[in-house]
């Protein structure tokens, strides 16, 4: 059973939050705010914040920027990952993406079939690692962006987590590129 082993000192993380969508405003992004939210309740650090169009190009420009940033650790995008037309989030990140992270995309769905049943085959909920940061791509619902971090990523980005998680994996992730160098 996963646990939070009490005797390990937690580390704070750097997370980008960027809300996909035509329509909203920073006066009316909720999902975004309940993620950033959530994201400092944890304490880890809400390191930047941005809305961007539903636009492969520009969500691109987003995370390649974020990517390419030092102080980002993670990116977690909301929004953008149904099957209409204007949503291509998981189109940028393929555009970025080195390895997907295929369970939690999986996951994710598995939770919210408890919640919402077969609706959530709509969603296309990714996460993937790029250039040594955590990407992850959320259903832009408020209700979708609490599920993936209060029964996800909560507790993968806790250094505590037990038996793994994803931040003591951190110093790994680019081991590709000082091998070949």
């Amino acid at each position: 059973m996963a646990r939070i082993d009490e005797t390990r000192r937690f580390i704070a993380v750097n997370i980008a939050v960027l809300t996909v969508s035509d329509t909203r405003t920073a006066a009316d992004d909720t999902s975004g705010d309940v993620l950033a939210a959530r994201v400092a309740a944890a304490g880890h650090h809400v390191a930047a914040r941005a809305i961007a169009r539903d636009d492969a190009g520009a969500i691109e420009r987003h995370l390649r920027g974020w990517i390419a940033d030092p102080a980002i650790d993670v990116v977690i995008t909301t929004g953008g990952t149904g099957i209409t037309g204007r949503d291509v989030t998981p189109e940028a990140f393929d555009r970025v993406l080195e390895k997907r992270i295929e369970g939690f995309g999986e996951l994710f769905r598995m939770l919210s079939y408890q919640k919402i049943g077969t609706s959530t085959m709509q969603s296309r909920a990714l996460g993937g690692v790029a250039h040594g940061t955590y990407l992850f791509a959320l259903p832009g619902s408020t209700g979708a962006v609490k599920d993936a971090w209060d029964d996800i990523l909560l507790w993968q980005l806790d250094n505590r987590h037990r038996p793994c998680n994803l931040v003591e994996l951190m110093p790994r992730l680019q081991e590709h590129r000082t091998a070949a160098a």
